[in-house]
C-alpha cells in the first residue's frame, strides 16, 4: 500500500511536506518526499491530498480490557483483592480483547495500549502492551509481554484492605510489603545465577525451588522491564522512587498528579511521568491537587511525560482529548501530540515497533483532515498493521 500526496508528521526526526508512506505487509518500508518517489501509485493506494499523516496514538497506562464496557461483576476482572503481592499475575490472561472498547480505540486513532491490572495490590501482576485492533485471540495482538510490573502506593491498597484484618492499612505497610517481595526476588535471583553457573560443573549447585512471585520478578530485578508505580501524592512518588533506588530497578511513575509541586525535584530524578487521567473529577483526598496544568509543568522541567486515560476512568478514544485539555493548561501543542505518540512508545519501551512514522516500524497511521487535537475531527483513516480499519465509509 502506498500513501502519496501526504504532509507527515513523524514524530522523530523531521516532518515532511508532501510527501510518502509505502507499506508493506504490516511494516512501514520507506517514508520520504513525493520528489523522490519513483512508483506510480496503483488501485487500492491511498491519495492523502490535503490530509496529514499521524503515527498511530499510544496510551501508555489504561485497563481497557480488564473492566469491559458495560458489565458488572462479570466483566470485572481488574483487581485480585485476596493477596497484597500478587507480581505472577498477567494482564494476559485477564484482558477481553472483544470488549468493544478496543473498536471504539482503533476509529479514534488509538492503535496500541499499554493496560493490565488495578491498583489494589502493592504488587498488582504484570503488564502488557497490545494493538486495539486485530485477531480475537489477545496473544496475536501482544506487541510485548511482560511490559512492566505494578506497583502500587498511596490510598487504592490502603482502602482494599482496610476491612479485610491484614496488611496494608497505612503507607509504610504498603512500601513494605513491596520491600519484602523485592528482596525475596533479588535473593531468588542471587541464587538462580548460581545455579546456572554451576551447571556442567564439578559444584554444580541444586535448583532454587520453584517460587512463581519471585520468577515474576526476575525480569524486573534484571533490568529486563520497569515498573509502572501507581502514585498520586507528592511523598508516595517519593517513596516510589526510594524504592526503585534502594533495589537498583528501572521505574516509571504513574499519575503523578502531584509531580506539579514537586517538579524540579522529579527532573533531577529522572524518572519518567505517565500523567492522567486529566478529564476527572477529584474524587480521594490524594487527588487535591489534581490540575491541568501538571503535564505542562513537569514537562517545562525537564521531566519525560507522556499522557493516559486510565481507561475505564476517561473511555480510550478521549486520549486525543486528554492530550488537547493538557494544551490547555499550558503544554506545547507538538509536545502533546509526541506526548500520545512517540513518548509513550519510548517510556514504554516498545518505540522500535511504533510511536512514530519510520521504515521498519509497524505500519499504524492516522490521516487527518484538520487538527487531531480538535474534539470535533476524527481520523480520516486508521491504518493498523497495514490493514485499513476505518476509512472514509464508516468516518
Amino acid at each position: 500500500m502506498l500513501i502519496y500526496n501526504a504532509d507527515i508528521f513523524t514524530a522523530e526526526g523531521e516532518n515532511i511536506k508532501d510527501g510518502y508512506i509505502m507499506i508493506e505487509g504490516d511494516k512501514i518500508s520507506a517514508v520520504g518526499k513525493m520528489s523522490e518517489l519513483t512508483l506510480s501509485p496503483a488501485e487500492g493506494d491511498i491519495n492523502a491530498r490535503g490530509l496529514t499523516a499521524y503515527p498511530g496514538f499510544v496510551d501508555c497506562h489504561c485497563h481497557i480490557g480488564a473492566w469491559e464496557d458495560g458489565l458488572g461483576f462479570e466483566g470485572d476482572d481488574g483487581n485480585e483483592e485476596n493477596d497484597p503481592s500478587s507480581p505472577n499475575l498477567r494482564a494476559l490472561d485477564m484482558i477481553n480483547p472483544t470488549d468493544r472498547c478496543f473498536d471504539e480505540a482503533a476509529y479514534a486513532g488509538v492503535t496500541a495500549v499499554i493496560t493490565g491490572m488495578g491498583s489494589a495490590n502493592p504488587l498488582g501482576g504484570t503488564f502488557l502492551a497490545m494493538k486495539t485492533y486485530g485477531s480475537p485471540r489477545i496473544d496475536d495482538r501482544v506487541i510485548k509481554q511482560p511490559l512492566s510490573v505494578k506497583f502500587a502506593l498511596g490510598e487504592n491498597p490502603k482502602s482494599v484492605y482496610k476491612d479485610k484484618d491484614c496488611a496494608p492499612t497505612t503507607r509504610m505497610a504498603t512500601a513494605a510489603i513491596i520491600r519484602e517481595q523485592l528482596s525475596k526476588a533479588k535473593r531468588y535471583a542471587e541464587d538462580t545465577d548460581k545455579w546456572l553457573g554451576s551447571i556442567g560443573t564439578d559444584d554444580e549447585l541444586d535448583r532454587p525451588d520453584y517460587d512463581a512471585k519471585c520468577e515474576a520478578l526476575l525480569p524486573l530485578i534484571r533490568k529486563e522491564i520497569p515498573a509502572h508505580i501507581h502514585a498520586h501524592r507528592a511523598d508516595d512518588i517519593f517513596t516510589a522512587i526510594r524504592l526503585c533506588r534502594e533495589f537498583d530497578i528501572d521505574g516509571v511513575l504513574i499519575h503523578a498528579t502531584e509531580g506539579h509541586l514537586i517538579a524540579d525535584e522529579l527532573a533531577k530524578d529522572g524518572y519518567p511521568a505517565v500523567v492522567g487521567p486529566i478529564i476527572c473529577d477529584r474524587s480521594k483526598p490524594e487527588l487535591k491537587n489534581q490540575t491541568i496544568q501538571n503535564a505542562a509543568i513537569l514537562s517545562r522541567a525537564g521531566v519525560p511525560i507522556c499522557i493516559c486515560t486510565d481507561h475505564p476512568v476517561v473511555p480510550e478514544q478521549y486520549l486525543p482529548l486528554s492530550a488537547a485539555i493538557a494544551v490547555r493548561g499550558g503544554l506545547d501543542k507538538t509536545e502533546a501530540i509526541k506526548a500520545i505518540t512517540i513518548y509513550p512508545a519510548r517510556i514504554a519501551r516498545i518505540d522500535d515497533r511504533v510511536g512514530s512514522i519510520k521504515a521498519g516500524k509497524d505500519a499504524d497511521i492516522l490521516l487527518f483532515d484538520g487538527d487531531p487535537l480538535d474534539v470535533r475531527v476524527t481520523p480520516h483513516t486508521v491504518i493498523i498493521d497495514g490493514k485499513k480499519v476505518k476509512g472514509e465509509s464508516n468516518a
